[in-house]
């Protein structure tokens, strides 16, 4: 069986811009990766986060994707469910009157942060996820999630490529946890100013796991106003 669309897409970009020997070594970095996170034991780990598809019987766990996403995942970006008590956390360091706000979420996966985010009364919710695979599931999780308190129903996930997305002309609190290599993070910033020069508004960021943090520093237009060892928050003002 022949290469995915998706890994071709990332062997031509990846190829036009370091090089034959530059991508041949980070796609064999992917593959030693992959084979690591293959092992049983390594397979039980991930079977660690599960306590929140246990409360509201949805799948969200990292332990249960598949083989070919999680290849794909570490060429692009691993998918890992952020954990619940660091995401209420990092939303209540925002203190704003979420009412006001879309929330959007770009590599959304299984859509995890989705269903958390519904728990506060934000405009909408919107995810992005460029696997079919896990945005299927994120979309199942969606129409299955029934928590004691929903306080937003309008909750979608799109199957798309975050470099590509629109952001809503509203006010906007992104959500990031690494979801992608540092050009394509790089180019959705570039796309996030170039929208607030053309409809200004209120845009905070919540950058988990901010391992690529030296990006949001070098905007122009967005300043840290907040974190922790574990997130950086930034915002137009």
């Amino acid at each position: 069986m022949g290469p995915t669309p998706s890994v071709r897409r990332w062997w031509r970009e990846h190829f036009a811009r370091y090089g034959f020997r530059a991508s041949l070594a980070a796609l064999a970095t992917a593959l030693w990766a992959f084979a690591r996170e293959s092992t049983p034991a390594q397979r039980r780990r991930r079977y660690g986060d599960v306590d929140f598809d246990w409360d509201y019987r949805v799948d969200t766990t990292s332990a249960t994707v598949r083989w070919r996403d999680r290849l794909l995942g570490l060429l692009h970006s691993p998918y890992q469910p952020t954990d619940p008590a660091l995401f209420h956390e990092m939303l209540g360091s925002l203190n704003i009157d979420f009412r006001q706000f879309v929330f959007v979420d770009l590599g959304s996966g299984k859509g995890r942060t989705l269903l958390m985010a519904s728990d506060y009364p934000f405009r909408r919710i919107i995810g992005v996820e460029l696997l079919p695979f896990l945005h299927a599931v994120a979309e199942q999780n969606i129409s299955r999630y029934q928590p004691d308190v929903r306080r937003c129903s309008a909750v979608e996930s799109i199957c798309g490529d975050a470099r590509e997305f629109v952001f809503p002309l509203e006010p906007v609190r992104l959500y990031l946890s690494n979801p992608l290599p540092e050009d394509a993070l790089a180019q959705v910033v570039g796309n996030l100013e170039k929208s607030l020069l053309t409809t200004p508004r209120s845009v905070c960021v919540v950058y988990h796991n901010p391992v690529l943090e030296q990006v949001l520093r070098q905007s122009r237009l967005l300043k840290k106003t907040g974190g922790t060892h574990q997130y950086a928050v930034y915002a137009n003002g």
